[in-house]
């Protein structure tokens, strides 16, 4: 059943979501699955694979609450054939609780309290809605908790209202109304103008909420949050009440009337308050999808950004009356010497600062500089640009982002117990320089400021998706099996926080990995983390080439085959193209080894090792740009993308404050997401189109540029 449904929802054939499923629930990994058993997914992608498994989650869920309900109403002794077969039939959570509604345990509700006092035959009589007297009738209900014929009356009505409000057909209806009809408006909080300024756009705002894109219902949520807005989603009222009352009053005798009030007052009191709870829930639902969508992707294009590779680097953490925390690495990040310099204001020690800098480039062999681009980031990028180093030194702005958060951690103070805050923040900057994906694991994703609204999202949900995109990008690279530390190993496929420490402490008490096979001497490291796990580990200067490539262990045997026929060793297929281009792949096809793995085997044969995030650039800012006061409208800029989101994205020109480029202003023609023309840290040459100086927002255009 689950297959069908997922096909349903993906739009992938459900015999190859039947055969992800399977490996899903035998403890496959999404890398793994994704790189290493495309036979049987029919090539499905990581992003295509997380769909279904979170598809497959999301209905095993479903199910639970099912098997809830079905319980839950049989112990009331109320569970006909019908209505199992009913709830066993529904995959819809909303149908659902439709369902169980009538049946769910009840607070002391008016209805409830009308019932306790007797009123439930009288409510069923006005229901029928013949004519009759109904105060004759109502006078026969009052007792010691009814005082008269009125209060019988209104105890029915309330009984009537809960009876509408159960109704899977009113709740349909009054759905099918916010679905389509549905508007989200905001408004100021009365005396708080001023308090709410950054939120200006929409002290006075309304729209249908089919059209609110996802970052204009985070912020009014935000708004509301901080109690700063008031946000409702309303629909016609009129419109609603009038179906309602079609479908429940019948007639023009005293009892319809009594129905026509207890359908308006259900309406209003528990019908649309219900619903619009619902759509609440499910715009705050979509949104958050879409807002940790954009947060996953530029997190991705963070986590892949080019490495310098192994070089000595000196990492400058910049700042003002603090000075300038430097620091000097070796080739493999580890921490040769730190000091500090102060070539700004108030000290203005630039011609010390600058001697400093020489002095330790030469003394540590440092072959690239990198500079921090928070505060007096461009002035100290200036001031080593000045330096005579003797030699050619790139100089590279680093994002700090999360580099504070880094320093105070857990993780920072494990690895330099002895040094403070200042010196750690420094070699983070230097060693993302290095190698960006191995520092940024480091890091809480939400903290590396890729996305918007991190805060305003389900929490859980985020986390999930975070975790899943750093899992997928350090098992795109691979990793070093020698030289990796347990907060990389952590996310290799398979392994988790015990193994990848039990992998470290092995390689501190035997020394480093000969091969791949020695990884099952790990404790607690079997067969099946070994299956999971090997293809992703490297091991550069392994007897078996094969150990440092992305071929699995499981396939060296085609390989090694191949070479045999070739009449070759494998370094000799790996070395000679000729020799590659000539193997006749057909032969090797079996019912379980297919054209893409063999495809992919020839593909890692040709680069084994090789890692597949492009070279390092360096980028300059426009030297006449430092504020917000040199800019100009129509002027021209060199910027990098900072963060992209579902409305545009923002370009860093080398000041304090962000520009924003508008989906409208990033082509020549029609796109519907940023990503088809920019990804982070690219750079882009901008035009200014307006400055505004109070709220500090710059707009900026691709278009023209």
């Amino acid at each position: 059943m689950f297959k069908k449904l997922i096909s349903i929802q993906t739009s992938i054939p459900e015999p190859r979501i039947a055969r992800t499923l399977e490996l899903i629930d035998d403890g496959a990994t999404i890398p793994f699955i994704s790189r290493y058993r495309k036979e049987a997914t029919g090539g499905l992608d990581e992003v295509q694979i997380g769909d279904i498994k979170q598809q497959y989650e999301r209905l095993k869920e479903l199910a639970n609450r099912k098997n809830t309900v079905l319980a839950a109403i049989e112990d009331q002794g109320k569970l006909t054939d019908s209505l199992k077969h009913r709830i066993e039939d529904t995959w819809d959570a909303a149908e659902l609780e439709d369902i169980y509604l009538p049946f769910k345990p009840k607070k002391q509700t008016k209805a409830e309290l009308a019932r306790k006092h007797g009123l439930e035959p009288l409510a069923a009589e006005l229901m029928q809605q013949f004519n009759f007297d109904i105060y004759k009738k109502a006078q026969l209900f009052i007792n010691q908790d009814v005082d008269d014929a009125d209060a019988a009356l209104q105890g029915a009505r309330d009984i009537i209202a809960e009876w509408v409000n159960e109704s899977e057909v009113a709740r349909k209806l009054v759905r099918n109304s916010f679905q389509h009809h549905a508007i989200i408006a905001a408004k100021v909080v009365k005396g708080k103008e001023d308090e709410a300024a950054k939120y200006r756009d929409y002290f006075t705002f309304s729209e249908p909420l089919f059209k609110c894109a996802a970052h204009r219902l985070l912020a009014m949520r935000r708004g509301e949050t901080e109690g700063f807005l008031r946000v409702s989603i309303s629909t016609d009222d009129a419109k609603c009440l009038e179906k309602l009352q079609r479908r429940f009053v019948r007639g023009h005798s005293a009892a319809s009337r009594q129905v026509e009030m207890a359908v308006s007052d259900s309406y209003k009191r528990l019908l649309k308050p219900s619903i619009e709870t619902e759509f609440a829930a499910t715009s705050k639902e979509k949104a958050d999808m879409q807002a940790i969508r954009v947060f996953a992707e530029n997190l991705k294009q963070l986590l892949l950004a080019p490495p310098l590779g192994q070089k000595r680097v000196m990492g400058i953490d910049p700042g003002f009356r603090t000075g300038c925390k430097v620091v000097c690495l070796d080739a493999q990040g580890n921490l040769l010497h730190h000091d500090a310099i102060f070539p700004h204001p108030p000290q203005n020690e630039r011609q010390n600062a600058r001697s400093q800098l020489a002095a330790m480039a030469t003394k540590y062999g440092v072959e690239a500089v990198a500079v921090g681009n928070g505060t007096a980031g461009r002035e100290t990028e200036e001031l080593v640009n000045r330096v005579d180093f003797g030699r050619p030194i790139p100089v590279f702005m680093v994002s700090e982002d999360g580099a504070s958060v880094y320093s105070a951690s857990k993780i920072a103070r494990e690895e330099f117990p002895n040094h403070d805050v200042t010196v750690r923040g420094a070699v983070s900057i230097a060693r993302r320089l290095i190698d960006p994906l191995a520092e940024l694991v480091k890091i809480d994703p939400k903290s590396i400021g890729v996305g918007q609204y991190q805060h305003d999202v389900n929490q859980t949900d985020l986390k999930a998706a975070l975790d899943q995109t750093v899992e997928n990008c350090v098992n795109r690279v691979g990793v070093n099996l020698n030289t990796a530390s347990k907060h990389l190993l952590v996310y290799v496929s398979g392994l988790g926080p015990s193994l990848a420490q039990n992998i470290v402490d092995y390689r501190a008490e035997h020394g480093t990995f000969k091969n791949r096979k020695e990884l099952l001497k790990v404790p607690r490291l079997g067969p099946k983390a070994f299956e999971q796990a090997a293809g992703f580990l490297r091991i550069p200067d392994a007897s078996n080439p094969l150990d440092n490539s992305a071929v699995h262990p499981e396939s060296y045997h085609i390989v090694e085959t191949m070479a045999k026929d070739m009449n070759c060793k494998v370094a000799d297929l790996i070395a000679d193209k000729t020799r590659r281009d000539s193997i006749p792949l057909e032969k090797y096809m079996t019912d379980s080894i297919g054209m893409p793995t063999l495809t992919d085997i020839m593909a890692e044969l040709a680069k084994p090792g090789r890692d597949p995030r492009t070279d390092v650039a360096i980028f300059a800012f426009d030297p006449n740009v430092r504020t917000i006061h040199d800019i100009t409208e129509g002027q021209i800029l060199q910027g990098i993308v900072s963060n992209i989101t579902n409305f545009g994205c923002f370009v860093d020109i080398g000041i304090k404050e962000k520009g924003l480029v508008h989906l409208s202003n990033m082509a020549n023609k029609y796109i519907t997401s940023p990503t088809e023309v920019v990804h982070l840290h690219q750079p882009v040459q901008v035009k200014v189109l307006e400055i505004d100086l109070a709220r500090k927002r710059i707009a900026l255009s691709m278009k023209d540029a």
